[in-house]
């Protein structure tokens, strides 16, 4: 049986198991919360306990903890960060207080018992560890550290390594032709070079928009305290710290605009959420791009081949299926439904107080990181090992009656639609039919329904 030890807090005893570095809030958390059995990220906590760290060395800078005290709680949050798992020690369920208040007491217990083995003075987790501080503002600024160091290290690199891939892909397919498609249905010959033209606009745009999002993002509510008015803490309380953190992490976090801002909403989470909402949103066109196209290989599409990664088929020999562009499709429908809970959490602002921060804090850190493997994993086993079917490209361009288009100007809409019809009835090129139907050559006839040159509309004009 587990060994416990009496701990007391404001609401009196409660025993603890006798090995946890946390302490009695904790435990009250853990007896509460029992509803997902899952914790808040290991990204969320290591950037905690970095805020711990740099609230220490901002309150020793600023006289308000000794140095021996000070240097202790320093040393215990090196000594947390330096572990390879440390979600041992921070047990308590996401669904717990709106404000994440266990969450922080949770960090503040686990560092003061680590920081008390350190010296002889006993460290307090409230009057030390969470000098200057409250559960309001640091978690709060927690979901933002932790949301911008995934979007620098991660998202970023990744989103720029997927545009790279495609672009690569774009320049090596340029003059290769395939039929476009509206509403699924045949169109106007476009190149792959173009068509991947398309996604990499796209995407650059949202690098732009995420890029454009980040001096929110690295405003910290750090100093605002309990509602904004910074009661308890040092008047160079926020800017010291946020020096502090930019100096240790390399990203610039600066003080809020406004604190009542800071801590009442989740704005900057919500527009994060959003961009990477979006940015979700064209994964799963592109990936559903290349299931169409990879769709076959015989009764399909199959203007293209994916690469080959495993067997599809429990039952059916042989058969390989699109699984990498099925997964992003899937971290998109996840993404959507994870900004939708943000959205819910954003408008949780009760008064001086945003209610749903450790949900929040979840499902973004979940957006980000989902978003991140996702552009990886398109970018280096769909986009880069993609094969092109030319033979079946040029056999449904030649017989494709929608190249007609290209003889409005000089025959009429009407005489070309007549032409498309016989050949989609007869189902021969459009190439035989028009020079049966009008009197240009044939000569004429093959510059003019050219499918590159149609695809390259400056070419095709001049």
């Amino acid at each position: 049986m587990t060994k416990h030890r009496i701990e007391s807090d404001s609401l009196g005893d409660i025993e603890v198991p006798i090995d946890a570095l946390y302490g009695p809030q904790t435990q009250r958390a853990l007896d509460n919360f029992q509803v997902s059995g899952q914790t808040l990220p290991d990204a969320f906590l290591r950037a905690l306990i970095k805020i711990k760290r740099a609230a220490a060395e901002a309150n020793a800078e600023l006289g308000c903890l000794n140095d021996g005290i000070a240097n202790a709680i320093i040393e215990a949050c090196n000594q947390l960060l330096d572990m390879g798992d440390i979600l041992q020690h921070f047990p308590v369920d996401i669904f717990q207080t709106g404000s994440g208040t266990s969450s922080n007491m949770n960090a503040n217990e686990v560092i003061a018992n680590l920081a008390s083995k350190c010296i002889d003075v006993k460290v307090d987790p409230n009057d030390h560890v969470n000098y200057g501080q409250s559960s309001n503002d640091v978690i709060t600024s927690t979901i933002n550290v932790s949301a911008a160091f995934k979007l620098v290290e991660e998202l970023e690199p990744a989103l720029s390594h997927l545009i790279t891939v495609i672009d690569e892909r774009g320049t090596e397919l340029y003059n290769v032709c395939k039929t476009g498609r509206t509403h699924l249905m045949d169109a106007m010959p476009i190149t792959f070079g173009q068509c991947l033209s398309g996604w990499s606009s796209q995407l650059k745009q949202h690098h732009r928009h995420l890029a454009s999002l980040k001096p929110l993002i690295f405003q910290l509510a750090l100093g605002g305290t309990a509602v904004g008015t910074g009661v308890n803490a040092h008047p160079q309380f926020a800017d010291t710290v946020n020096n502090l953190l930019s100096k240790s992490s390399g990203l610039s976090f600066v003080k809020s605009d406004n604190f009542f801002a800071a801590i009442s909403s989740q704005d900057s989470s919500v527009s994060l959420s959003g961009a990477i909402k979006s940015l979700a949103v064209t994964l799963m066109k592109i990936a559903n791009d290349l299931r169409w196209m990879n769709s076959g290989p015989l009764a399909g599409l199959a203007e293209i081949s994916l690469p080959s990664l495993q067997p599809g088929s429990s039952i059916m020999p042989g058969k390989v299926n699109p699984v990498v562009p099925e997964s992003v499709t899937m971290v998109a429908a996840q993404i959507i439904g994870n900004d939708t809970a943000i959205t819910v959490g954003g408008q949780s602002g009760n008064f001086e107080l945003n209610v749903m921060l450790p949900m929040i804090a979840n499902n973004l850190l979940s957006s980000l990181t989902l978003s991140a493997n996702a552009c990886r994993m398109l970018a280096d086993k769909a986009v880069k090992g993609f094969t092109v079917n030319t033979d079946m490209l040029n056999k449904t361009l030649s017989r494709n009656p929608v190249l007609v288009t290209a003889l409005n100007p000089i025959i009429g809409y009407s005489a070309a639609a007549e032409i498309a019809k016989k050949a989609y009835t007869e189902n021969k090129p459009i190439l035989d039919i028009a020079e049966q139907e009008t009197n240009l050559s044939r000569e004429k006839l093959l510059k003019l329904l050219d499918p590159i040159k149609l695809a390259d509309n400056k070419t095709h004009s001049s």
